[in-house]
């Protein structure tokens, strides 16, 4: 065997040891169970709150699912999606130890399958072609079975919690109670003759509510909430006495979940102090002052960008808050779209030691708080003399951790025994002065979110009564009371990453530049209404001799060209940064391309480049 006879078999025989090398360390990996998940923002990884609940299971679960497979009509990006779905579901499947046991069906047409999917409440999509496709869940456990009919992309940053709170469920069993106290009719009215009084069906909330939980009315003068509810909506708590707001507080240290909607301006109370007028205001000084908390509730939010309407009829205490003014890793607001909500508060302070705040909802950096009085003020007149506080509000605030009473002395005296010892009762366990563990309590600054009239449309089909939801008002409600309601782990957890990945800097760039825009905006709109006033002035001091059919005088004249003119610079510079956002998107787009598609051939030529280099230097050294 010559020399190059030689190189050849031993380089052959390098090759052929490596790849069996790589094919038996293939092996050896592969019989070990576990996975490192390289992706941006732990995509295949399973929160701590979803591993602790699954490894607490005490039935086990079973999941169906269901997925059109083989079937050339479905979308690609559904295909990806569903192969997404089950690898998250053998995660699900290992961190039970064995509780959960997965079935997957093809549900082709006319299959045994696809009438499996319908006994189980799955739905049929259809696809861009016109033909059907499945792709859903079904969760069930001894008698209990829950349906996730319908598995959107849109919605894959919920899927884990979606899975989660479904599993939690059934394996539950029995309805959580869930109590509301409100000083509001949401539980309807009934019909008085007598009075003149038309009745009133409870608000859409409640219904949809009562569909999952045991839902119990909760009297405004409790002096102790009842240890069977779990969770407790405090609805527009207007004039709560001091024993009340004791319940609560002991309501909480001892790991009652509470949500409160507090209104500076409740529009929907007409029951309020001003019979047939809305506009009361409720709040809890005790407990938010206890909690680091303040609240002004004699003051509304007016916000600039959130404003609802336009024009002369737009009302700027009326906001619908959008995607952006949402916590996006909060699973109750994470998908909700948009919020409506009328003559809102916010919220301000430092959490009390021991507590932490995470904001759910907030306004623009264009709002700031106006008095109650101003709350019905239109177009430009509610604008008028508003300078906003170019800082964000928290308008709905989630507070976790360990929570102090607000009664250091304990229960305070009823109303008439001030000065009294408090009586001692055998049944009244002593007060608590903090709770045992960590527990959660929400805040939301605004009620008129819950009222039919700001959430849905409702329309009376052959006698019953359909409820469309017109925003997210609605599914923040049953979101916050699902997530609270159900296992406490579901409050740690948070809407999981995605594997679309979106370019958030160039999202940047073009809120930045919409920044701009509305500065602009406003600079016109003033320039506009100084010129008018400065028209006004000029029309009362009217030049002697001045023609009285004369539309404009000189003056005037020349205060309008001016005015024009500004106008015109400011639209050209309106133009350019336009001009210069379409620039930097184009720019960063090109570039952002460039690195994906050339950058590895470009790391790999460069490499192949170096280790040639090197072997010619030894070679030639040699």
């Amino acid at each position: 065997m010559n020399k190059r006879s030689s190189v050849w078999f031993y380089s052959l025989g390098g090759v052929l040891a490596v790849a069996a090398a790589l094919i038996a360390l293939n092996f050896i990996v592969g019989a070990v169970p576990a996975r490192v998940d390289l992706t941006a923002g732990k995509l295949y990884t399973l929160s701590d709150a979803t591993r602790r609940i699954l490894g607490s299971l005490e039935l086990p679960v079973r999941i169906r699912f269901y997925a059109t497979q083989g079937d050339e009509n479905v979308p690609v990006p559904t295909r990806a999606f569903a192969a997404r779905v089950e690898d998250l579901l053998r995660e699900f499947r290992a961190a039970a130890k064995g509780k959960i046991t997965i079935e997957k069906l093809n549900p082709r047409p006319d299959s045994d399958a696809e009438d499996s999917a319908g006994v189980d409440g799955i739905e049929a999509q259809i696809a861009p072609s016109g033909e059907k496709f499945y792709l859903g869940l079904s969760i069930g456990a001894a008698d209990q079975k829950v349906a996730i009919p319908v598995l959107a992309q849109e919605r894959e940053r919920l899927l884990e919690y979606d899975l989660v709170r479904a599993i939690s469920r059934v394996a539950r069993g029995d309805k959580p109670v869930v109590g509301i106290l409100s000083s509001l009719p949401v539980f309807g009215m009934p019909m008085s003759p007598m009075m003149g009084m038309q009745g009133a069906e409870p608000q859409i909330f409640v219904s949809e509510l009562q569909r999952d939980f045991d839902v119990r009315r909760v009297s405004g003068d409790v002096e102790r909430i009842d240890d069977a509810i779990g969770t407790l909506l405090l609805v527009h708590p207007r004039g709560l006495s001091e024993q009340t707001e004791f319940a609560l507080d002991q309501f909480v240290l001892r790991g009652g979940k509470l949500v409160v909607f507090l209104d500076p301006y409740a529009y929907f109370d007409q029951g309020g102090p001003m019979q047939g007028m809305g506009g009361s205001s409720s709040n809890l000084p005790r407990l938010l002052k206890a909690w680091g908390i303040e609240f002004d509730p004699d003051k509304v939010v007016l916000d600039m960008k959130y404003m609802a309407g336009s024009g002369p009829r737009a009302v700027p205490t009326v906001i619908q808050l959008d995607a952006d003014a949402m916590s996006r890793d909060d699973v109750t607001t994470s998908y909700l779209g948009t919020v409506l909500l009328a003559f809102a508060g916010s919220f301000g302070g430092k959490p009390a030691d021991g507590l932490t705040q995470s904001v759910l909802m907030r306004t623009s950096r264009l709002a700031g708080l106006v008095p109650n009085a101003d709350a019905m003020r239109r177009g430009e007149d509610a604008l008028r003399g508003f300078k906003p506080d170019e800082t964000e509000r928290p308008i709905a605030v989630r507070l976790t951790g360990r929570f102090k009473t607000a009664f250091p002395d304990g229960r305070p005296p009823a109303k008439g025994d001030e000065g009294k010892p408090a009586a001692a009762s055998a049944e009244a366990p002593p007060a608590m002065k903090e709770s045992k563990a960590e527990n959660s309590v929400v805040l939301v600054a605004d009620t008129d979110l819950l009222n039919d009239g700001a959430a849905v449309q409702v329309r009376e089909l052959f006698g019953q009564r359909i409820a469309i939801p017109i925003n997210g008002n609605l599914a923040f409600v049953q979101a916050l009371v699902e997530q609270m309601a159900g296992d406490p782990e579901l409050i740690n957890l948070r809407g999981r990453a995605t594997a679309a990945r979106p370019f958030t800097v160039v999202k940047e760039i073009e809120a930045r530049a919409a920044q701009a825009y509305l500065g602009k905006i406003k600079e016109l709109e003033d320039s506009l209404d100084d010129t008018r006033k400065r028209l006004e002035s000029l029309q009362k001091t009217r030049a002697p001799g001045a023609a009285a059919s004369a539309i404009l005088s000189p003056e005037q004249q020349a205060e309008v060209d001016s005015f024009r003119k500004r106008a015109a610079e400011t639209r050209r510079e309106l133009k350019e940064v336009r001009r210069q956002l379409r620039a930097e998107t184009e720019a960063l787009e090109f570039w952002t391309k460039v690195v994906n598609i050339a950058a590895m051939p470009v790391l790999v030529a460069v490499a192949g480049l170096l280790i040639a280099l090197v072997r010619r230097r030894r070679r030639t050294a040699h």
